[in-house]
């Protein structure tokens, strides 16, 4: 997990830095130095000299850095500032010059968050389920049937479009964002529920896997554990489970209610082996399990697959959505909607998000989406950030001479003390909520 972390960030970081460096080297601005993670008081792990400019890598991970000849920045070093200045240096170039130097970490995060959700697109397609071909319906989670799904309800539309793609269409931001109306079939009847708008803070703590599930039938045991219940009640790979204490069984969310229902009680199973009914007797755990694997019944899985030119605006469009999510997210917080400490996730959230084995569609997807709200939130118009950079350039435009130094270094400090407060109150909430 923490290896997967460490690369990712560092990729996204360094292309960020990277896009700051490269602009201001376009324009004949001296870039004094360039590190991964921050070198505070001086600490450094490791560094080398090429071309005037210090390349190395810092031991606090929390983000990196160019700094740029003649610019107030994170450094805080505006001793240089004392001089007069000269022209390779950042504050004697046009404004519009320094506006694209401050842009540059976000234009490349938002082409390599297009770039890989487009290569992702063309190497693997897009793979879903057809929601139309789901003849058992849905199981709803926690979150479900808190807004009223049931069991076997058909979804069939979401805000009036047909839900084709189950994943793609119920479970998306459109809906779990709140304020979304879905269209279902209950008992041969349709009826619309609509989904609250502070359901976000139900996501965030209980995970869209507990909105709803595809229904499936239960398949036969495709393994038992060693040392296990089931191996003491002898239950076999190849086993079909009929019934639970005499009660027929015929999905995989009935037998997992059924187990629930007698935890830490005993329990009679009824399976079908070699085409004769067996009872076997044995006891439910604390955590309402067994110790087997159940098949289930294939899911209708579709795969679309694209041309290299067909998949770029379907990478495109699913990498600008993480922005407008960002945005919608951040706007239910403002309003009172959603609450920050449930929405908002630090490094512990990220890492969990990447798990403990290497999946490279998964670690990509999240690269993707790492580098656009990365994008998103150095756009924000905090001093210290690039969007703070931003503003004030803007400003100094709009009015036709520059902003002080001693207000912008001002600024810097207490752009600075935000993100710190930001990172320690994220960081918090991820080890309370771990």
């Amino acid at each position: 997990m923490i290896g997967q972390v460490v690369l990712g960030l560092s990729i996204l970081i360094i292309l960020h830095e990277l896009g700051h460096f490269l602009a201001a080297r376009a324009f004949g601005i001296k870039v004094e130095k360039f590190y991964l993670f921050f070198d505070a008081w001086g600490v450094k792990l490791f560094k080398f000299n090429y071309k005037g400019c210090e390349y190395g890598i810092g031991w606090l991970p929390l983000g990196g850095y160019v700094k740029i000849a003649g610019m107030i920045d994170e450094s805080m070093d505006t001793e240089q500032l004392k001089q007069e200045p000269q022209p390779w240096e950042f504050r004697s170039k046009p404004a519009w010059q320094r506006l694209i130097v401050m842009l540059g970490g976000i234009i490349v995060n938002v082409i390599v968050g297009i770039f890989v959700f487009w290569m992702i697109t063309f190497s693997y397609g897009e793979r879903d389920i057809d929601n139309s071909k789901l003849q058992y319906g849905v199981v709803p989670g926690i979150i479900g049937k808190n807004i009223g799904i049931e069991t076997g309800d058909k979804i069939l539309a979401v805000n009036g479009k047909p839900a084709i793609n189950f994943f793609g269409d119920v479970l998306s931001s459109e809906v779990l964002m709140g304020d979304a109306k879905l269209t279902i079939e209950r008992n041969g009847q349709q009826q619309e529920i609509q989904i609250p708008s502070d359901i976000l803070n139900e996501v965030a703590e209980h995970k869209r896997n507990e909105f709803v599930q595809p229904r499936t039938k239960i398949g036969i045991i495709s393994d038992v554990s060693e040392q296990s219940e089931a191996e003491r009640m002898q239950l076999q790979k190849g086993d079909s489970i009929t019934c639970v204490n005499g009660r027929e069984i015929q999905f995989f969310d009935e037998f997992k209610q059924a187990l629930e229902q007698h935890v830490n009680k005993a329990v009679e199973l009824t399976v079908l082996r070699n085409g004769e009914e067996i009872a076997l007797h044995g006891q439910v755990d604390s955590t309402a399990a067994l110790g087997i694997v159940l098949s289930r019944e294939e899911l209708p899985v579709t795969i679309q697959k694209y041309g290299l030119a067909a998949s770029f605006p379907i990478g495109a469009k699913k990498a600008f959505s993480v922005v407008t999510d960002n945005i919608k997210g951040f706007s239910k917080i403002f309003k009172g909607e959603v609450r920050a400490d449930k929405a908002l996730s630090g490094p512990v959230g990220i890492a969990k998000m990447f798990g403990t084995e290497v999946d490279w569609l998964r670690f990509w997807n999240l690269v993707g989406l790492l580098s656009m709200a990365l994008a998103f939130m150095n756009l924000l118009p905090i001093p210290a950030l690039d969007g703070g950079h931003v503003l004030f350039l803007l400003v100094e435009m709009i009015q036709g001479k520059p902003l002080s130094d001693n207000f912008l270094e001002k600024a810097q400090m207490i752009g600075f003390f935000i993100l710190i407060a930001l990172m320690l109150f994220t960081l918090g909430n991820d080890i309370i909520k771990w």
